[in-house]
């Protein structure tokens, strides 16, 4: 019997002591999700003035410049796709429902696309579905890691011909919705073609003064493509790291409840087997009374 209750207790001591570990993963996956959604909506300001930055330049200049631009721009084409996952674990099937949505949208596209995969793990899921993965970047562990990271992709970008005039970059990564929720989404961030500059030149200025381009127009619509491509590159990467730490905390709380659970279980089986130690301990004590009362008589 005692072994027994002994072993019990060494596995309510080492359920409590996960449960700890738990509601600690707990705590750090909802600090991560406050900060990168501060993040995102910090962002989405900024990325509404360079929208409208484009928007004003392209109602003044027309499409010459940029289509003169892409003239000047050659190579082959090709089709350029960033995966955005995880490279921890506890995630649920975060890094499962990107994968297979980005498989599925590829599949659909008759030319084989370069993938960069941002995460192992979503790496290896990206692999065991029979894609080519040639560049895997780390996940950013905070906000201030996403800028490097985003740096990397754009000269990555740079170093393959992913921005010339014929080529397109898609991005892939999970979107919050509401609470620990996420959905896979896509963006065509590349090319930047007439749509592209139809959508932008259609957004309404918010004043009655339009605003005028001085000094170098070309050098002017440089510096704003690169604020547009690298803040789309940010929003994704943050969102995706919103959802990462949502579906952690998910994860968590489940397993929280689980442990409670088995806690709960455990207890219940120690106490009754301590008060069936001590039943029977008391039995043999009056057994024993018995027995002496009778020898004396």
């Amino acid at each position: 019997m005692s072994g027994t209750t002994a072993g019990l207790r060494r596995k309510i001591s080492g359920a409590e002591d996960l449960q700890s570990v738990v509601r600690t993963m707990k705590a750090v996956a909802a600090s991560g999700i406050g900060q990168y959604e501060k993040s995102v909506a910090a962002l989405a300001d900024y990325y509404r003035t360079v929208e409208l930055g484009l928007g004003a330049y392209f109602r003044q200049s027309g499409a010459g410049t940029l289509s003169a631009d892409r003239k000047k721009q050659t190579g082959a084409a090709a089709i350029g796709a960033v995966v955005f996952g995880s490279d921890q674990g506890l995630v649920g099937r975060f890094n499962d429902a990107v994968a297979d949505y980005a498989v599925r949208t590829l599949a659909e596209r008759s030319d084989k696309p370069v993938i960069w995969a941002v995460g192992e793990r979503v790496h290896a899921r990206l692999a065991d579905a029979g894609l080519s993965v040639i560049k895997l970047f780390t996940v950013p562990g905070s906000v201030r890691g996403i800028t490097p990271l985003i740096g990397q992709i754009l000269a990555e970008s740079e170093n393959r011909n992913i921005r010339g005039s014929d080529t397109e970059l898609h991005l892939f990564y999970n979107r919050p919705v509401t609470g620990s929720v996420y959905k896979p989404v896509s963006q065509r961030l590349l090319p930047l073609d007439e749509n592209w500059r139809r959508r932008l030149t259609d957004i309404p200025w918010p004043a009655k003064n339009l605003p005028e381009v001085m000094g170098d127009s070309t050098a002017t619509l440089l510096a704003l493509v690169r604020e547009y491509l690298f803040v789309s590159l940010f929003r994704a990467c943050a969102e995706s790291l919103a959802s990462e730490n949502a579906s952690r905390l998910a994860a968590m709380q489940r397993a929280d409840k689980n442990i409670d659970e088995l806690l709960a279980d455990l207890n219940g089986t120690f106490h009754r087997l301590r008060q069936s130690g001590i039943d029977e301990e008391l039995f043999d004590v009056i057994s024993g009374f018995e027995a002496l009362r009778e020898a004396e008589n």
